[in-house]
């Protein structure tokens, strides 16, 4: 009796092991899976969009479009003095130059964001003149942002015979630490206050030593007019340390003046176009220009 009893227990098991087995759902293969293609509209290549919800939130497409400035008359145009500012993005507050990009649009470092517009047509790079006189062709530009080209000694793993080989060097975005900034003040009479306004932006890449590594210089890479890059940079969301949901656009940023800058040059007294980066004293030169400018804006108002 005991040994039928066992029996049927053991065929009960193995049946329902079999049972359980027949409904276990198979797992998809994930090489069968479609390789999901980058985004033409993203900044770089290697972002993708999710293809679930990702969070609890019913987020929804954020369409940015900037309003036009108001253009000022000459004749209402009392007073004017063009500024030229530097933002370095190692200091804390302007530490949303460096972040590699928002997860809902396909935007990337701002420097990014700024070659894949020229790349694309959205707007026009000009020569390091700031007077916007020369404009890049695609081919000029490639050569700037392209990278270099270097020849390195290759070991073959089977022979070990050693061989020269030429590669290419890709542009390292983390060597763009400056951004320069040209800027008028005008004081409107229609409106009774000084106007500060970007005329255009340019970013530094800094030169270093092929030998020592040293430092040498920065150098502006091309310059954009602001006017042209204000309507793509509507389309790009800044970095908000406090919130991740109540985030600016890179108009409203740079409009809003939320960054950090120092002073390197104005065309206050200065016919030869001097900066003031040549200035042992330069930080302290460029505070007591902006306080000049400050102090000229209460003169208007007396006059």
């Amino acid at each position: 009796m005991n040994i039928l009893k066992k029996s049927s227990i053991a065929a009960g098991i193995i049946f329902c092991s079999g049972m359980a087995f027949a409904q276990a759902p198979q797992q998809p293969d994930i090489t069968d899976q479609p390789v999901q293609q980058a985004d033409p509209n993203a900044v770089n290549t290697t972002w993708r969009p999710s293809l679930v919800k990702d969070g609890i939130i019913d987020a929804v497409p954020h369409v940015n479009r900037t309003l036009p400035m108001n253009n000022i008359r000459e004749i209402d145009a009392a007073w004017k003095r063009r500024v030229w500012r530097q933002i370095d993005v190692r200091q804390k507050q302007n530490q949303a130059f460096l972040y590699a990009g928002d997860e809902y649009t396909g935007g990337g470092a701002f420097i990014e964001i700024l070659i894949d517009a020229v790349r694309k047509g959205k707007v026009t790079a000009y020569s390091m003149d700031d007077r916007f006189t020369t404009p890049l062709n695609m081919e000029s530009f490639e050569r700037t942002m392209g990278g270099t080209t270097d020849t390195i000694p290759v070991e073959d793993p089977n022979t070990g015979e050693i061989t020269m080989k030429v590669v290419r060097r890709e542009f390292n975005v983390n060597t763009v630490t400056k951004y320069r900034i040209k800027e008028d003040w005008v004081f409107d009479r229609n409106s009774g206050r000084m106007v500060i306004r970007i005329v255009g932006i340019a970013p530094l890449k800094d030169e270093v030593s092929e030998t020592t590594g040293d430092f040498l210089y920065s150098a502006p890479l091309f310059w954009l007019n602001y006017d042209e890059l204000r309507k793509v940079l509507a389309n790009y969301e800044v970095y908000n340390p406090q919130n991740d949901l109540h985030r600016m656009s890179w108009a409203d940023y740079l409009d809003g003046r939320y960054f950090s800058s120092y002073v390197i040059k104005t065309s206050a007294n200065n016919p030869t176009g001097m900066d003031f980066a040549s200035s042992l004293r330069g930080l302290e030169e460029g505070e007591r220009a902006i306080e000049a400018l400050r102090e000229k804006e209460d003169d208007m108002w007396q006059r």
